[in-house]
């Protein structure tokens, strides 16, 4: 099945994956130790590691695997969360803090020693990422999140001046964070991976399957869908951002930032010779940030906040022109072969969310930094319930957001109005 046929949806990515592993529809009544709802990082990995132990499994997918954020990001594997570390510690407590901290600094490890592991062809590489200054105040940014982490002994270096030039390829820049444990994957390609190696491992995937119905049946949850159900002694609820229907409840403590991407053709091999020559993916300190990347095949993928439709999508278009022009003017004029956009689940704190609702256990709000913690959280979740390891998240009270919709049309609205009176450096 495939994720979908509007363009926007997945762009690029959906027309450079491979293929899905062929699934089908729930029909008829099954039974299974563990149900998983949702068939993105988070799910998959829960659904393969629980798998790999020996236990059974389904997942439920509304619409097709990788649907949501997973199919539709820039594909940068970073560390940790979108907060420096110690304001994790402020607001979390130290144990607490130090631990998610801990977790989510070696999650690009497990996302690549999975890619290793079950051989899957996403365009792994891992340079690390770069995050890039803007003015003086980005660059105090960066010194604070470099001596951070460099105190808890991550290998993090501040590159400035000729340096920062050199391994971005511009000088629109006057320093960048290059952090050695992250890199970038090609995202749909890596969820569609996961699904294949849950599968292999005994795993069952049900594509076009939304949910109708979670009820309590003694020791089990029954989860209904248009054509059968599942009978499980547990249930992840992996939905993230696309949360909806039974489970509304966890959507309203999100707020839905919408963010796009464009993808030109391929570079020339001159062009590549200057343009992020590590491989590198790259996001700067602006509120209303720029992100660019390159694909395997040499394409330069550029994004920011907003949503492709109405009157903001020709002006999201004609920023990402000009902004490659500044940060890229090597490159001439440019036009793109793709372009797609989707939702970020955003908490009020910029930490996500665990919640348990009887036998009914979900993680949430990734605030942007998806691949890393949706893989750690999915394996965190198999282990406890096969043995009970305490999560690297606490469990948190439901914070439902005051005026989100007016939050969420902020985001786009704004976004779009920035973007067309030409935000600048």
């Amino acid at each position: 099945m495939t994720v979908d046929r509007d363009p926007l949806s997945h762009g690029l990515w959906a027309a450079s994956a491979p293929p899905a592993p062929k699934t089908a529809p729930l029909i008829g009544d099954t039974r299974t130790d563990v149900a998983v709802v949702g068939a993105g990082y988070t799910g998959l990995s829960a659904a393969l590691h629980l798998a790999e132990a020996g236990a059974s499994v389904v997942v439920l997918e509304a619409a097709g695997i990788g649907y949501g954020g997973s199919g539709r990001n820039v594909g940068l594997v970073n560390a940790g969360l979108w907060l420096p570390p110690d304001e994790v510690v402020r607001r979390m407590g130290a144990g607490d803090g130090e631990r998610l901290i801990g977790a989510l600094g070696e999650g690009p490890d497990l996302v690549f020693e999975s890619i290793g592991q079950h051989g899957i062809a996403c365009e792994p590489v891992r340079a690390g990422t770069l995050h890039c200054a803007v003015g003086r105040g980005g660059e105090r940014d960066l010194e604070r999140r470099h001596a951070q982490w460099a105190a808890r002994g991550a290998p993090v270096r501040l590159l400035r001046g000729d340096e920062a030039r050199t391994a971005i390829g511009s000088d629109a820049y006057g320093a960048a964070l290059l952090d050695a444990r992250a890199g970038t994957i090609q995202p749909l390609a890596y969820a569609r991976g996961l699904a294949t190696a849950a599968i292999a491992t005994g795993a069952v995937i049900h594509e076009a399957s939304p949910v109708t119905a979670c009820t309590e049946r003694g020791p089990h949850m029954r989860l209904e869908t248009a054509l059968g159900a599942v009978t499980a002694a547990h249930v992840i609820l992996a939905t993230n951002a696309y949360t909806g229907g039974l489970w509304g409840e966890l959507r309203t403590e999100l707020a839905g930032l919408p963010y796009f991407n464009l993808a030109t053709a391929p570079l020339s091999d001159v062009a590549l010779g200057s343009v992020l020559p590590g491989k590198q993916g790259a996001w700067d300190t602006r509120q209303i940030l720029s992100s660019f990347r390159l694909d395997a095949a040499g394409r330069l993928v550029v994004g920011s906040v907003g949503a492709l439709r109405g009157a903001s999508r020709a002006a999201h278009r004609n920023w990402a022109r000009r902004t490659l022009a500044r940060i890229f003017p090597q490159l001439g004029p440019i036009d793109f072969e793709y372009e797609w956009y989707g939702t970020i689940g955003m908490t009020t704190d910029a930490l996500p969310r665990f919640h348990r609702m009887g036998r009914v256990l979900g993680i949430s709000g990734y605030n942007g930094r998806g691949i890393a913690p949706g893989t750690v959280f999915g394996k965190a979740l198999a282990r406890y319930l096969l043995h009970g390891e305490a999560l690297p998240l606490p469990e948190t009270p439901f914070a439902r957001i005051l005026l989100r919709r007016v939050r969420e049309q902020v985001y786009e609205h704004g976004a779009g109005i920035a973007h067309a009176l030409g935000e600048r450096f």
